[in-house]
């Protein structure tokens, strides 16, 4: 890792998560936010190492749930994704069954279309190159062949090479990558790797509605310039955030989205559009929205995760998993009839 030549001498070309940063990078912003985060970050880790006690598990509860609003540091982040996305359990009913699949005949078409996108998954994080060692690529390749074959409904699609990508980066474990992914794919987000994608196209109808509803003037540009909400949020809604967001703020994203379920990321798009209304309202022209929607996910308002994540819980008002639920029945029947 080469050094800044400027003398910050903690301003690494690559992030700790094997990412490189951009040429662009704006080394003296990040260090401002990282050294007030840091503050955050040590009195978070005191908080849940007393919360944990040296126990390996938790129970759900409201403070449990404030404190992974709060972040959860990246010691005990896998162990709680794993608890509380109920992955540890399912892993611990089915010893051996992660092997198994492995092990097992494959589909040939399959492990094709997932040897097909190795190479592009995160061209730009060391660990995913096939010059590092341990090498990534064999991790994130064994992840998806296994789940494409327990889940064969799904089987493999792009966007999952990246979140599996992401899970491994953060567990360092290759089954608990797997029970991960499981989790989120069947449980928290529904429908949205089948081949029909109806439960993603569903939710981004559901998102177009709910800024009807808190965002009435940015809903109304979109309908006038005729842009369909599939351009601008697909890539949030199948990546969820990553490669959008900096890294930081997806994982905190993430911590709640485990915790929580789907119904954060509505909170994440509405509170991006409701905090740049004005901006995306100086739009003229369909091409001039697609960039404004591109600009938003950029920024400070972004990095500074903390306050970011404190505003998803504000900005966008309330936001019951009813009212998702029923916006979801109406928005899929509505695509089911246009067939």
């Amino acid at each position: 890792m080469e050094r800044r030549e400027d003398g910050r001498d903690w301003a690494y070309r690559v992030d700790p998560y094997g990412f490189e940063r951009p040429e662009d990078f704006d080394y003296a912003s990040y260090e401002a936010f990282f050294s007030r985060y840091l503050v955050v970050l040590t009195r978070r880790a005191i908080k849940w190492s007393k919360l944990l006690k040296g126990n390996n598990s938790i129970q759900k509860s409201l403070k449990v749930k404030r404190y992974i609003r709060k972040g959860i540091p990246n010691e005990h982040r896998a162990l709680i994704w794993m608890i509380v996305s109920g992955a540890q359990t399912n892993m611990e009913q089915n010893p051996g069954y992660y092997h198994r699949l492995l092990e097992g005949e494959k589909n040939d078409k399959l492990v094709e279309a997932i040897k097909t996108d190795m190479n592009r998954t995160f061209p730009d994080n060391v660990k995913f190159r096939k010059t590092a060692d341990p090498c990534l690529q064999h991790t994130l390749y064994n992840v998806l062949v296994a789940y494409g074959h327990h889940n064969k409904a799904v089987g493999y699609c792009q966007g999952m090479n990246f979140i599996a990508g992401y899970l491994i980066l953060i567990t360092k474990n290759e089954e608990e990558s797997f029970w991960l992914l499981d989790a989120l794919i069947g449980r928290i987000l529904p429908d949205y790797y089948s081949p029909a994608m109806l439960g993603l196209k569903t939710d981004q109808e559901v998102l177009g509605e709910l800024v009807k509803m808190k965002v009435p003037a940015v809903a109304e540009l979109m309908e006038r310039h005729g842009v369909m909400w599939t351009l601008v949020v697909s890539r949030w809604f199948i990546c969820l955030f990553i490669d959008i967001l900096p890294v930081e703020t997806v994982l905190r994203i993430w911590d709640c989205l485990f915790y929580e379920g789907s119904k954060i990321i509505f909170r994440v798009a509405l509170t991006l559009i409701k905090q740049h209304q004005a901006f995306i309202l100086e739009a003229t022209n369909f091409p001039d929205i697609c960039d404004k929607f591109k600009q938003i996910t950029k920024g400070t308002f972004v990095t500074e995760c903390h306050s970011f994540m404190q505003k998803i819980f504000t900005d966008p008002g309330s936001l019951s998993m009813a009212t998702i639920n029923k916006l979801r029945d109406t928005c899929r029947e509505k695509l089911l009839s246009q067939g």
